[in-house]
């Protein structure tokens, strides 16, 4: 099935039902399917040709959602480019997909020269901001306005529907190929394994649309039937607001924004109670978090996501019944219908139930390949399962936990530790509101446990507090040896913490090192 299909089914169901909010531009089903239509016409016009990608450097917008659909009409595959990336990460993007037409909102636009000076295979710009269009760039309104509707082009289901890059918490991004077929069999596995949206409701689209989970829970709202209302980018404050004012029913988040969201002054007097779910992944949920969460959104069920995009990308959903059990709360729940997952060993034998190992998965969301990436294709999946670089167990009930990434595992005298053992631990302190734990050289040990800690708004920790918290909760060998406190943890965009660039003054100039 084509992507495409939300509009013919919106068009034909429900034509006058608002369709997008963003700012106070509001707009049906019809009108936006007109818009695309049109938009896919101008981009022919301006040479984009069937399989060409189409990048798009923009806040989350309307706008962003009509490129999107247009981009899949004229027969198209999108490139939704990383917006916190340096204008080299950005040109390396373009450049590696090919990618010659690229639409820019205003934040972006002041960029495009550095991108040419990095990169000058882009020929075409296209501005889809607010303001006024730059003189070297068509105009995003003007194409609409300008063109007559193009006839969709029916691409086959298995064609590229994107280059979709990773979030680069290892290194250089890689293109994921998925095509339509991809991603909408991963929507339609989430949807008939949770309840992510109803129809008629609303999604809030907060988390950035160029990451994967953002765009599948966009797509999950509109295949239903319902509408969407736009954040440009998280800000707890507008974020409220919009939950207020336009009555959202879903969003999706990932749990430092839910820490600022429910920490924020403003939380207790908002009018929030149209939110009825809340999706949030990248990692799970402290109890201390969930139970905040609660206070502030007592109607408000939460599902966390576990996935990657070379899965389109979820592979597991922890329920929303699930959050009552306090021991699942470490767990990232259970596969997906239409999902496998295995648990291996380095010679690619299951291990037995309970056993840490490479946790492995397969489905009809699995990604067609890296990008012009052969070897690394063959290597990440070979066997015919995606190897996902996480280690973790499955339980009895086929509850899968993750233990860590394969490469986070810290060996300290001869013992191994899992850091994300050691995180749970660290962030059940009440003072504390976020942690990362690393592995740094130590001389006697060879690696000593280490924890990077940001304490909550007017509380205080030591580092020797920190360490008999962890012992009270988890095994001596295990508790951090060293601590320090910092204001934020390092981020990508997906949401998970950078920790090579916690490790890398820690490891410079060794012998060894550790990405």
């Amino acid at each position: 099935m084509y992507l495409t299909h939300i509009l013919h089914r919106a068009v034909q169901q429900t034509p006058d039902d608002v369709a997008t909010i963003c700012g106070d531009r509001v707009r049906t089903w019809q009108e936006s399917a007109e818009r695309v239509a049109r938009l896919a016409g101008g981009l022919r016009a301006l040479g984009a040709c069937e399989g060409d990608r189409i990048g798009i450097l923009a806040l989350n917008s309307d706008r962003y959602h009509e490129v999107l659909l247009a981009a899949w009409w004229a027969g198209c595959a999108v490139n939704p480019v990383n917006i916190r990336w340096s204008a080299k990460e950005i040109a390396y993007s373009l450049a590696d997909s090919s990618t010659r037409v690229l639409f820019v909102d205003d934040a972006f636009a002041p960029l495009t020269p550095a991108l040419h000076a990095e990169w000058d295979g882009v020929t075409t710009l296209i501005h889809c901001g607010d303001g006024p269009t730059p003189q070297n760039m068509h105009s995003h309104e003007e194409l609409i306005l300008s063109h007559e509707p193009l006839e969709e082009t029916h691409s086959a289901d298995g064609e590229p529907a994107g280059v979709f890059y990773t979030g680069g918490t290892t290194g250089f991004p890689k293109g994921v190929v998925l095509s339509h077929a991809n991603i909408w069999a991963s929507v339609l596995s989430a949807a008939a394994t949770v309840r992510l949206v109803r129809q008629g409701g609303r999604m809030m689209v907060a988390a950035p649309m160029f990451h994967l989970a953002g765009l599948s829970c966009w797509y999950a709202q509109s295949l239903i039937g319902g509408s969407h209302v736009f954040v440009p980018a998280f800000e707890p404050a507008a974020v409220l607001q919009v939950i207020e004012k336009h009555r959202p029913t879903a969003t999706l988040l990932v749990p430092a924004m839910v820490q600022m969201l429910v920490d924020h002054p403003d939380a207790g007097s908002r009018d929030l109670s149209s939110l009825e779910t809340l999706v949030y992944g990248a990692a799970p949920i402290s109890r201390a978090l969930l139970e905040r969460t609660h206070q502030v959104l007592p109607r408000t069920s939460l599902v966390q996501g576990y996935g990657m995009t070379e899965m389109a990308p979820c592979i597991a959903m922890l329920g929303a019944d699930d959050h009552n059990d306090g021991r699942l709360l470490r767990s990232a729940g259970r596969a997906l219908a239409g999902v496998e997952v295995r648990i291996v060993d380095r010679e690619g034998a299951e291990v037995p139930q309970g056993t840490v190992g490479e946790i492995v998965a397969r489905g009809e969301g699995m990604m067609q390949g890296y990008w012009k990436k052969p070897h690394e294709t063959a290597e990440a999946l070979r066997g015919g399962w995606m190897h996902t670089g996480d280690a973790g167990y499955l339980d009895a009930d086929g509850y899968l936990f993750l233990v860590d990434r394969v490469k986070d595992m810290i060996v300290t005298g001869a013992e191994n530790v899992y850091s994300t053992e050691v995180e749970n631990a660290v962030a059940q302190h009440p003072s504390v509101a976020a942690c990362a734990v690393i592995g740094v050289p130590d001389a006697q040990w060879g690696e000593r446990v280490h924890a990077v800690v940001v304490l909550r708004p007017g509380c205080t920790a030591t580092a020797e507090e920190i360490r008999d918290h962890t012992k009270s909760l988890i095994a001596g060998y295990k508790a951090p040896r060293s601590c320090e406190f910092v204001d934020e943890l390092p981020l990508s965009a997906a949401g998970k913490v950078l920790k090579r660039e916690l490790r890398a003054p820690h490891w410079q100039g060794t012998a060894r090192r550790i990405n």
